[in-house]
Formats: C-alpha cells, sequence, structure tokens
C-alpha cells in the first residue's frame, strides 16, 4: 500500500481490480445442517457464484472444529463454535481471532456481513487494517425490535424494554455506519435505518427455488407417517420453536379451532419451547406433530406441499423465506400484520391478524378452508413464479449492491490518497 500525491478517481479505482473478485459471507450464526433463511441463502449463493460467475467465494461460518474445505472456487471455512442452548442445531462463533486470522490469509475484495453482533466489528476492524476492502452488510433482521425489545420487555416491562431498544437501534447506527452498503430485506427495515441516518442502503428481496418447493411433491400418506388422526385441513409452521418466533401461539391457536373442522397441525423444528409444547399437545390429546429439525431439504418441500395451510404468529420477519417456500408449495398463509408478513401475503393469497390474536388466527384458518384453501394456494404459487426468483436476488446484489459498495470504498481511498494494495491471488492462499 502506498499513497499517492495527486488526486484518485474512484471509478478508475474500482475498474483497477482487473479479474474476478474474492467476495466473502460472514456469519456467526447458522444451522450447519442446512436450516434457517441464512444457510439457505449461502447455499443458493454458492450455487450461483459458481454457475453464473467467474468470482471466488469465501464462506465463514460456525461448525463443530476448525476446518477449510476448498473446492474449485468456493472456500468454506468453518469456525469451531458450540451449539446454542435450546436451539442445538444452530452454532454461534465467538472465536472471532480465528476470523480475523481467515480474512487477513485471503484478504477478499468484498466482505459481506450477516449478523448483527459481534462478527460486524471483526470486519470493520480487518478494513482497518486493509483499507481497500469494501464491507457490505445485511440487515436481515430488526433485531432492536425482534430480539432486544421482545426480551426485555418479557423480564423488565415495557418501558424498560423501550429504553433497550433506543440503545440498541443507536448501536445499529454506529455499526452500520461504517459499512460501505448496507441492505435491508424490506422497506420497513430500510425506513428504520434511515431514520438513524444510514441512507447508502438498498432493498434485496430474497427468493426461492420454486423447482425444489413445488405442489407436485404432495404426499397423500405425509399425514398418516406423522401418526395424525384428522381428515379436515393439515396446518404446517417450519422454522424454530422459540419465543421469537411466537410458536405457543400456534397451539393457543389450534385449541380455538372448532371440533368439527377436523384439523391436524405439523410443527417442523427445533427450540427453547418445543419439549414444553409437545408435552401440553400430548397432555390434550391434540392432533399435533412435532417431528423436529428437518435435515433434508427434499423432505421440507414433501412436508409443505402435503399440507393445506400454512400458519405462522412471528410479528418481526424481515423477509420470511420460510412463508414463499409455503407459498411455492401451494399454500396459503394464515399469519399476523407485522414485520414483512402483509409484503409476503397480499390480499387474495392468505389472511392476516393483529399480533398475538390467537382467536382471529383461529377464525382466519376456518375461514381459509371453507372459502377454498386450494385455488388461494395455486395463486400463491403463480405469484413466487412471477416475482421471486434466487437468480434475480444474486443478479442485483453483484450487479447493483457490490458496485455500489466498492465505489464507495474507493472514494474513501481517494479521500485519503491511499491506492488499492495488491491481494495475494487466489492460489497463493490455499492451505498447503
Amino acid at each position: 500500500m502506498h499513497k499517492n500525491a495527486g488526486a484518485l478517481d474512484p471509478d478508475r479505482l474500482v475498474a483497477r481490480a482487473d479479474g474476478p473478485l474474492l467476495v466473502c459471507d460472514l456469519t456467526q450464526s447458522w444451522a450447519p445442517e442446512g436450516g434457517g433463511g441464512i444457510s439457505t441463502y449461502l447455499r443458493e449463493k454458492r450455487d450461483y457464484v459458481l454457475r453464473a460467475t467467474p468470482h471466488h467465494l469465501l464462506q465463514i461460518v460456525p461448525g463443530a472444529q476448525d476446518r477449510v474445505t476448498v473446492n474449485g472456487r468456493h472456500i468454506f471455512a468453518e469456525v469451531g463454535a458450540d451449539p446454542v442452548r435450546g436451539s442445538p442445531n444452530y452454532r454461534f462463533i465467538l472465536r472471532t481471532g480465528i476470523v480475523r486470522d481467515l480474512l487477513a490469509r485471503y484478504r477478499p475484495d468484498i466482505v459481506e456481513s450477516l449478523c448483527p453482533w459481534v462478527l460486524p466489528w471483526t470486519a470493520i476492524r480487518h478494513r482497518r487494517a486493509f483499507p481497500d476492502t469494501a464491507l457490505v452488510a445485511g440487515y436481515r433482521t430488526d433485531f432492536p425490535n425482534a430480539h432486544v425489545y421482545r426480551v426485555a420487555a418479557d423480564k423488565f416491562g415495557d418501558t424498560l424494554g423501550r429504553a433497550f431498544r433506543w440503545l440498541s437501534y443507536g448501536y445499529a447506527e454506529i455499526t452500520y455506519r461504517e459499512f460501505d452498503w448496507v441492505y435491508t430485506l424490506g422497506e420497513q427495515a430500510g425506513l428504520a435505518l434511515a431514520r438513524r441516518g444510514i441512507a447508502q442502503q438498498s432493498v434485496l428481496p430474497l427468493g426461492v427455488d420454486t423447482t425444489l418447493f413445488h405442489p407436485a411433491r404432495r404426499d397423500p400418506a405425509y399425514r398418516a407417517s406423522l401418526g395424525l388422526r384428522g381428515g379436515g385441513p393439515l396446518l404446517v409452521y417450519a422454522g424454530r420453536i422459540d419465543n421469537e418466533k411466537r410458536a405457543d401461539r400456534l397451539l393457543a391457536m389450534f385449541r380455538r379451532l372448532p371440533r368439527d373442522l377436523d384439523a391436524s397441525m405439523v410443527l417442523i423444528g427445533d427450540g427453547k419451547l418445543r419439549q414444553a409444547m409437545m408435552a401440553q399437545a400430548a397432555a390434550e390429546s391434540l392432533d399435533i406433530a412435532f417431528p423436529g429439525f428437518e435435515r433434508e431439504r427434499a423432505e421440507l418441500a414433501r412436508a409443505l406441499a402435503s399440507a393445506d395451510i400454512y400458519v405462522s404468529a412471528m410479528a418481526d420477519e424481515t423477509f420470511g423465506i420460510s412463508v414463499l417456500e409455503a407459498q411455492a408449495s401451494g399454500l396459503p398463509v394464515v399469519g399476523v400484520a407485522g414485520g414483512a408478513m402483509p409484503d409476503r401475503v397480499p390480499p387474495g393469497l392468505g389472511l392476516l391478524g393483529p399480533v398475538d390474536d390467537v382467536e382471529t388466527m383461529a377464525a382466519n384458518v376456518v375461514r381459509i378452508w371453507q372459502s377454498g384453501a386450494a385455488e388461494m394456494g395455486a395463486s400463491a404459487r403463480a405469484m413466487v413464479e412471477r416475482r421471486y426468483g434466487w437468480d434475480r436476488t444474486f443478479e442485483r446484489l453483484f450487479g447493483e449492491i457490490y458496485p455500489a459498495a466498492r465505489r464507495v470504498a474507493a472514494a474513501r481511498l481517494a479521500r485519503r490518497g491511499v491506492c488499492h494494495s495488491r491481494r495475494p491471488q487466489f492460489s497463493e492462499a490455499l492451505p498447503g
């Protein structure tokens, strides 16, 4: 790295990095077996990069042990991390020194941070050592509301909950102003950041694999395979069974369904509430199955297509990939009018009610079943086919968001009179 006395043109600095880029995904928490929205995003992004671009991709994730696997242009770096208590399929990185070493070793052109907690600052500190790194942040969860406020309000009351939320938005402002570009998954999250002065941002809609998640995967024997008895609608939910997702509201909703509806429900996933909810359902002889965390995506697709209505009480979704997967499988949605749910479920594709109103949720299940769930599900499938596809997501990421971040990074370097330093060639950074 060297100083240049003359003025530098940011566009020229961007153009200097000719040839393939090395892009890094950085996530602190995920399910190594493949569940969850971030896991889906990482897998789909890997496939897109290798199929449709000349770039290299480094993905740093939690794992059972430290391990780096290189497969052509894809580097998969696992950082040993303990399972999350209550959600054992998820792991959470705390050993930031290992992450710093990986970033320094590979020197990515772009680092995309996918979590809001510790690792964004690991990326920021790396950029201070290597200032030609462009930083992109995915604001994928409105965590001051979805995490901090909810937990604090439950423990300390609403007043302190709102105070902690205000402090969390302050942390978000300090953190994301350090990034060259930020993307949100919806307009509302973008407005929340804009109110905090985060102006360099875009909306990045995610996608769904419409070939995998398809009504044709419906299996008439699926309900019986779970030991469910009902002959009416089969309700399904897929995701963490915990407080954040308000999974206990689904149990409360099910209790309020009329007996003559003869409904059944399957809650696919794991989490802190699962055992208690299983015990409650068994004690009340409710026709509900809890098959646990589904590692196989094809099996999840089968489960969704074999149900009749998707249900979710989650009020803080910033996008809702699981909702899209259900819609791609031909299901109408019963949910709540909070977070991104109104964007995912416009009129005609399901029914939404007030947050935590389990009476209305139960009534909406009955209304959809009696008015034609299959027809509404077919409309949901058609909407997904028209509007959502992973190629569209990554074309925008690589074609708009990454170039915007690199222009901001180049302008920052130009103001400081700093030229790009030489990043090691991909082959130089490989193990051995």
